[in-house]
């Protein structure tokens, strides 16, 4: 599945904006979310991790009037195929897996790379 086109430009959250130099506020920055298209609850995207603790991904979760700052558990799902890659996502995201979600640029980018490049991508 492709994966959710919604972007969101947020403000710094207020404690940043407080712990910054005078004069220097962080600008608002552009998330895009990380789910499969389609899917019905707020949009998500992850901002940081601090060593994959538990709880430690902080994601930003929006939808058209408010967005908020979330600590979520990391979903332990493993790819059938290949035990050793995890979903990347939420505990309780919607739609697809991690794995199963792919972004329509990079497949475009990754495409149009292996045509003008074959010998650099593997023939499998």
């Amino acid at each position: 599945m492709n994966q959710c086109t919604a972007v969101a430009l947020l403000p710094p959250p207020e404690h940043v904006v407080a712990l910054s130099v005078p004069g220097h506020r962080p600008e608002a920055g552009h998330v895009l979310c990380e789910l499969g298209e389609d899917h019905d609850h707020d949009h998500a995207a992850m901002l940081w991790d601090e060593d994959g603790r538990p709880g430690s991904a902080v994601w930003v979760r929006w939808n058209a009037e408010h967005a908020r700052l979330a600590p979520l558990l990391w979903c332990c799902a493993l790819r059938p195929q290949d035990v050793d890659e995890a979903c990347g996502l939420f505990v309780g995201h919607p739609a697809g897996h991690g794995w199963e979600v792919a972004d329509p640029t990079d497949e475009a980018i990754a495409g149009d790379l292996a045509k003008r490049h074959p010998h650099l991508f593997s023939r499998s």
